[in-house]
């Protein structure tokens, strides 16, 4: 009896103490729990900017499809559940917290989703959010204005969530990141089937480093066994304590390999880039010669043009001052004229008529030397001009010197 007692005693007072262990294991889960999502969707974050350096993102990419079933399990962590009319609580997808606390984001798409034919069930919807809201690069932006709405948020998730937690400012600023990237999605692919739930893939997050200490006691180990002549520590059988990942290396090769092949492209395309703007240079210079060649002609063209037409405008000057000389000529035959008699007024009329003949056939004169410039016709024109002057005002001496005209 005794020892049933004492059993039972010790009994109570281990099952009082494992129920404070059992809050204290429930609360560090949970804890551990939420720094392992936070952790592991910075991780997630980071691999996808890397990854868009070289090639585009869409629903292929495996970087993408772990975020998007991290970000899945973040905002579904500790989600209430829906009570129905009977009392029971059936199980909601983080869709039906997004649509009603993200209403207040200026030009959302919470009703272009709502309205999507080919999405139907709500967990399917929540993952074309996802999407589309990359694709807009306005994540961190609905993520913010969810998280300010605290009485909506307290209404859909209980305690311990991590969006109710120190741990939401982190995951807001996080995705910051991802506005920097362009992403390419189809709204009708495989991806947002939401029949089956997400799995987060963790091996791409898990690395070792084994420290050189540690590496160098392995090797003096290692040595020890071999010296030995057991066949069982023989060194075909016994294989280093660890063994570097191959997968680690592939990637890291993989991805010198596409920074190699994009920096050969890019030197191929400056390449190609400079060799037609040589072209174009020597196109240009070609083009430069030749435009100052016909500068050149055109100016010279210009100057003996100037020359000639100042050799012309001479020209008209002397044969306007020749003119001049004319019209003196003839008003002095015209007073001489005056005192002779009417006969010889007469015959000074016909005289002056064929002067008058003569200055009017050498009125074509001047525009045609203007036209052609010669200096012959001007020659010709003086001495001809002389001769008819001399010859008109030696007539009406010789007449009143003859005989024939004194008076009776």
């Amino acid at each position: 009896m005794a020892s049933r007692s004492l059993g039972g005693l010790s009994g109570s007072r281990g099952g009082g103490g494992g129920g404070g262990g059992r809050k204290n294991l429930s609360a560090r889960n949970a804890a551990v729990e939420r720094r392992n999502l936070i952790t592991v969707c910075r991780f997630s974050v980071k691999t996808l900017i890397d990854r868009s350096c070289f090639e585009t993102i869409d629903d292929s990419s495996p970087e993408f499809n772990n975020f998007a079933a991290i970000l899945e399990q973040i905002l579904s962590h500790r989600l209430k559940g829906q009570v129905t009319w009977f009392g029971y609580e059936s199980p909601r997808s983080f869709w039906d917290y997004i649509r009603v606390a993200c209403r207040k984001v200026s030009q959302n798409c919470i009703c272009s989703i709502e309205n999507m034919e080919n999405v139907s069930s709500s967990r399917a919807k929540g993952r074309a959010w996802i999407r589309v809201a990359l694709m807009e690069k306005h994540l961190s932006e609905y993520i913010s204005t969810a998280l300010r709405d605290f009485k909506t948020t307290r209404r859909f998730y209980e305690e311990g969530a991590i969006v109710l937690g120190e741990e939401a400012n982190m995951l807001a600023g996080m995705l910051l990141g991802l506005n920097a990237i362009d992403f390419s999605f189809c709204l009708k692919g495989e991806g947002l089937d939401g029949n089956f739930p997400a799995v987060i893939d963790y091996t791409p997050y898990l690395k070792f480093t084994q420290s050189s200490d540690s590496i160098s006691s392995d090797e003096e180990e290692l040595r020890t066994l071999g010296s030995s002549g057991s066949e069982s520590s023989s060194p075909e059988n016994v294989g280093p304590p660890f063994i570097m990942d191959e997968n680690s290396w592939f990637n890291k090769c993989k991805r010198v390999k596409q920074k190699y092949q994009l920096t050969l492209e890019q030197k191929g395309y400056l390449e190609e880039l400079l060799r037609l703007r040589e072209d174009q240079l020597s196109e240009s210079v070609s083009q430069n010669k030749i435009l100052l060649q016909r500068i050149e002609d055109s100016d010279l063209a210009h100057k003996l043009e100037k020359e000639q037409l100042e050799y012309i405008i001479v020209e008209l000057q002397d044969q306007l001052k020749s003119y001049q000389s004319l019209d003196q000529l003839s008003a002095e035959v015209s007073l001489s004229q005056t005192s002779l008699d009417p006969g010889q007024s007469q015959e000074g009329d016909g005289k002056q008529d064929t002067l008058n003949s003569v200055s009017e056939g050498k009125e074509d004169t001047p525009s045609l030397l203007g036209l052609c410039g010669s200096l012959t016709s001007v020659a010709s024109y003086k001495s001809l001009t002389s001769l008819k002057s001399n010859d008109y005002l030696a007539s009406p001496t010789t007449e009143m010197t003859s005989p024939g005209l004194t008076p009776s």
